[in-house]
């Protein structure tokens, strides 16, 4: 009888909500550890797999959506030897009952991944075409984007941060006139010293990027030829876009609904546990031991601890230093942020070939750096002279 039960809970299933870079990393890892367990993949979008920084450098490049997209959802289904329920929204989770609800039917998990992703911010704009203004944050998201902006040659960003200053590179590229607004002195203010950013102003400006910096936009209106869009200071100026890239938020609702501890992410501790006993969290929407990264490497690192965990080895996820490359090909970027509450300053060196910006303690030990343009290529030497972010 006994066996037969450990067999039983066994062969519960793993339920991963979310199809995107985190849902599916994760699952091709457990496979790797485990081809039996049952695992089913449900996911409110059209289940195909694609990576979603490839989005913000694809239109230079020509490529559609479907020229993004690796698999469909009945290829990955095969693929991972799972269940994938496209087009299917979960409306709500059980921690008590172990199970989740999508329309009519109940789903029962031994395990439940949340791989929810997150949400791009929406301004607060006043005018009759604010509901017109456009962010990418998936792939069908970018397929809706292209469709809106083919035949046309003006498009504005709202935010210079990292995804604004891509997608603008990228438009330029691709012969949009582009034009950016951003409420700091500097771009990508939140990642970079301000000599740093201002590198990277100078090159997206020679690349044909207009910027537009200590202003927000206050309202988005329908013209005769396409939209008006009012700054701050009354400046009105013409798109045939508008673009938000002003931040992400990490969907939280599902688990906050469901009970579980959320701050600015779903709250889970090293083993990608939530507050909820059997439930899981990583990727864009988990905060995990305080830290909420939404980038790729994080995201890799917390795939592979987490499979090996529901695989029966709980493992903890470590962060190494983690650079992030910004695909702003008119002025390369590499940045290592500073991990919170290590003091230190920025020595800054600047030449013909770029910004080397290194951010050291009283011993001169590197906590963090900033690179730009040929200074880029030095990423990889410094990395290994960084802490690690959560060894």
């Amino acid at each position: 009888m006994n066996d037969r039960l450990a067999k039983e809970k066994h062969m519960e299933p793993i339920v991963i909500i979310g199809s995107g870079l985190a849902g599916y990393t994760l699952a091709r890892e457990l496979r790797k550890l485990d081809q039996a367990v049952p695992l089913i993949i449900i996911t409110a979008d059209d289940g195909r797999y694609y990576s979603k920084p490839l989005l913000s450098n694809a239109l230079a490049q020509g490529k559609t959506a479907d020229q993004l997209a690796g698999a469909s959802a009945l290829a990955m289904a095969e693929q991972l030897n799972a269940e994938v329920l496209a087009f299917s929204r979960v409306e709500a989770i059980d921690p008590a009952a172990r199970s989740v609800r999508v329309a009519q039917r109940v789903i029962a998990y031994g395990k439940l991944v949340l791989a929810l992703g997150a949400d791009p911010v929406r301004p607060q704009l006043a005018g009759n075409a604010a509901d017109s203004v456009m962010s990418v944050n998936d792939l069908m998201d970018y397929a809706r984007f292209r469709e809106r902006i083919a035949g046309t040659r003006r498009v504005m960003i709202l935010g210079g941060g990292l995804i604004g200053c891509e997608f603008a590179n990228d438009l330029s590229l691709a012969g949009y006139q582009v034009h950016i607004v951003h409420p700091a002195s500097h771009p990508l203010d939140r990642l970079l010293p301000e000599t740093a950013a201002q590198d990277l102003q100078r090159g997206l400006a020679a690349a044909g990027v207009t910027w537009h910096l200590g202003h927000t936009a206050v309202a988005v209106n329908q013209t005769a030829t396409g939209y008006a869009v009012t700054l701050d200071d009354g400046a009105l100026l013409e798109a045939d876009a508008v673009l938000a890239a002003i931040g992400l938020r990490p969907r939280v609702a599902l688990a906050q609904a469901a009970g579980m501890r959320v701050a600015r992410g779903i709250q889970v501790n090293r083993l990608l546990e939530t507050s909820a006993a059997n439930v899981y969290a990583l990727g864009d929407c988990a905060e995990v031991a305080g830290h909420v990264l939404p980038y790729v490497m994080p995201l890799m690192a917390q795939a592979r601890a987490l499979a090996a965990t529901l695989a029966g080895t709980p493992t903890e996820v470590a962060y190494p230093a983690m650079p992030v490359t910004v695909k702003t090909p008119a002025c390369p970027v590499a940045v290592a942020t500073v991990a919170e509450g290590l003091a230190g300053s920025w020595q800054v060196a600047c030449g013909e070939d770029g910004v080397c910006a290194l951010y050291q303690d009283e011993g001169k030990g590197l906590l963090g750096f900033a690179l730009t343009g040929k200074q880029a290529g030095q990423r990889q030497a410094l990395a290994r002279q960084l802490p690690a972010l959560m060894p």
